[in-house]
């Protein structure tokens, strides 16, 4: 299993170590290799929301040479992971945000990759408002068309993770574990219900509201996703 990960924060803190406890039980499951994106240095440069990549293809993103070798990663992965601590802002952290506007057009409604549709994912986070984090990285990533999302979010109730008790810390230690050997195994499923929703909604706003000679409707047209679904 090819697994591209994400981590969210440049501080190898808490997220980071719950994120290593669970890639060492990976490699534990099978045979498994990584590939590992260090956010902000994979792609230092902000989206600046200037849409070329939802009105063109997306290599005309002025990013491009840091956002194409992460969407080939991406694209040739079984599996993602995608670690994040809790940022009283926004959630999840500004640099994975980041990360999640430049790959917006991926999403459905735009120009999403039948490959999305057979990969799985897994979200971890730490800290008080680590199930507040995760809630829209596991919307957006639906909406890539990820065949099942899976996350756990680790309340710590400490700055540091030698800080906790060690009850607490087994207990944690233990839940990554345990979540990295059913990650391993998960089987694909049928689609979310949100999946195929959204699938239906795009082809209806595409056909009506954008029309031929748009990026999105070429592209879907292109692919042949009027007539048959992507997944």
């Amino acid at each position: 299993m090819n697994v591209a990960v994400f981590h969210g924060s440049p501080r190898k803190g808490n997220t980071y170590i719950a994120t290593t406890i669970f890639m060492e039980e990976l490699r534990k499951s099978g045979d498994v290799s990584f590939c590992e994106f260090f956010l902000p240095e994979a792609l230092p440069e902000f989206c600046t929301g200037c849409q070329f990549c939802l009105g063109k293809t997306n290599d005309n993103c002025p990013h491009s040479k840091y956002v194409m070798p992460i969407l080939n990663e991406i694209l040739a992965a079984d599996a993602l992971v995608i670690a994040t601590p809790h940022y009283g802002a926004c959630s999840m952290s500004g640099c994975l945000k980041n990360l999640l506007d430049h790959l917006d057009f991926l999403t459905l409604n735009v120009a999403p990759r039948e490959e999305m549709f057979n990969k799985k994912a897994f979200i971890i986070s730490t800290g008080s408002g680590s199930v507040a984090a995760i809630k829209p990285i596991k919307k957006y990533l639906k909406n890539w068309g990820v065949n099942r999302v899976d996350s756990l979010g680790l309340r710590m109730f400490a700055a540091k993770w030698s800080k906790m008790t060690p009850g607490r810390l087994d207990k944690f230690e233990s839940k990554l574990q345990e979540s990295a050997r059913r990650f391993f195994i998960a089987k694909k499923k049928w689609p979310y219900l949100s999946t195929i929703v959204m699938y239906h909604m795009s082809k209806y706003i595409l056909k009506k509201y954008v029309g031929a000679g748009k990026y999105p409707y070429e592209y879907w047209k292109e692919h042949g996703y009027f007539k048959k679904r992507p997944f």
